[in-house]
């Protein structure tokens, strides 16, 4: 088991390298350097939203019934790290962001594959994912230092340290624990094939507020990773991306401590404490600056680590104690489908639109009022959720 745990952690680890390399600081790569547009950028962060609305569902049931899931893994990884080499040399947005989207087809359903495997062999899923998840988080910390301390958050050498881990990651999927294909009784049907299961999971009036609530909530999610690296450097906040990791190091404790907080509280008020936070952070942006009120700026990083795990990796564990066995990487799929698909789609071009609309002629942001449209959002959802989700017996265990 133990052998097991570390595997799995590394697995997390390279794969928040990966991601972290590029994800968080792309945006002040493409208004500072290539002089992308608001707009331009929205679109490009979005990318990332198209690929989880249509492959991680899909790829998921290959993984269910067709292919070890650490073999699909180890093929995505390696061939979509020659596809960022390509895209980092890139410098006009008609052929970026093709470019970006196809690059996330690959990667974005390798989530969903990791969480499916992770919850595969880990005996007890509520203490055990979060020890291992947390070293995803550890990875990301690490690669934004690296990348702060050598000021790259303007150049496209993160992109490179993306697809370069992309194929040592690649390679090390083909030592983790074999994952095969779950056993399908009788005759498949086109239902079947898009999850059954997983939608039959709708009946239930908890899982449908759950999932309402993740598809609005990752609207104001949308502005933190597409524009907050872009703010703090706007702002005059030097090292934004190593900055932004303190929100990172707040998510490993929070991880670490969710058990503890699943025996104290509810599931309903774990989850709506973390939509509030979602909101809370950028009313604190709205209002920070770079003098006496950075504290606020701080605050608003921190809180990332329970506005992260209280919604997105709650709702993860969530939604493994209630699907069926025979199609838990279908419904880790779906999670990704409505947390990184829709939700994030419609915040990518919203957060995009917002920063175009508030953005002058002189290439001035109107940042306090670019954040008060997530917080807004994040402060409704909340309050919604509270009011009418409503604990199930099939959730007693959480």
């Amino acid at each position: 088991m133990k052998q097991i745990h570390l595997k799995l952690s590394i697995l997390f680890f390279l794969q928040f390298v990966v991601w972290g390399a590029w994800y968080v600081t792309l945006g002040t790569y493409l208004l500072e350097t290539l002089r992308f547009d608001g707009r331009q950028v929205g679109l490009i962060y979005g990318a990332t939203a198209i690929a989880a609305t249509v492959s991680p569902f899909i790829l998921g049931n290959i993984a269910d019934r067709l292919m070890a899931a650490e073999k699909l893994m180890s093929i995505l990884h390696l061939v979509s790290g020659v596809v960022m080499f390509f895209t980092a040399s890139l410098d006009e947005f008609r052929w970026f962001y093709p470019a970006i989207i196809a690059y996330s087809l690959l990667y974005i359903p390798t989530f969903a594959l990791a969480s499916s495997v992770s919850f595969y062999h880990l005996k007890n899923a509520t203490t055990d994912f979060p020890k291992v998840r947390v070293w995803g988080t550890i990875g990301w910390i690490l690669i934004g230092i690296v990348i702060s301390y050598y000021r790259l958050e303007t150049t496209a050498t993160p992109m490179h340290i993306s697809g370069a881990s992309s194929f040592l990651l690649g390679a090390f999927c083909l030592f983790l624990p074999p994952t095969p294909p779950q056993p399908q009784v009788g005759k498949k049907s086109i239902s079947d094939l898009i999850g059954k299961e997983v939608l039959a999971l709708f009946q239930k009036k908890s899982f449908t507020v759950l999932i309402l609530a993740m598809v609005l909530i990752a609207i104001p999610s949308g502005y933190y990773y597409s524009f907050t690296n872009a703010f703090l450097t706007d702002i005059g906040i030097s090292g934004a991306a190593a900055k932004m990791s303190i929100g990172q190091g707040s998510e490993i404790i929070i991880m670490l401590l969710l058990p503890l907080f699943f025996k104290r509280m509810s599931f309903k008020w774990i989850i709506t404490i973390g939509l509030l936070m979602w909101g809370l952070r950028y009313g604190l942006f709205a209002y920070g600056n770079a003098n006496e009120n950075l504290w606020m700026i701080y605050i608003g990083i921190v809180v990332h680590g329970i506005a992260y795990t209280f919604t997105f990796l709650t709702a993860q564990i969530y939604v493994d104690k209630i699907a069926p066995p025979s199609s838990k990487g279908a419904a880790q799929g779906f999670i990704a489908l409505v947390t990184m698909g829709f939700g994030a789609l419609m915040g990518a071009y919203i957060a995009g639109e917002t920063v175009q609309y508030f953005t002058l002629f002189d290439g001035f942001r109107a940042w306090q009022s670019i954040w008060s449209i997530p917080c807004v959002i994040g402060i409704v959802v909340a309050l919604g959720f509270m009011i009418f989700f409503k604990k199930e017996k099939t959730s007693n265990s959480i």
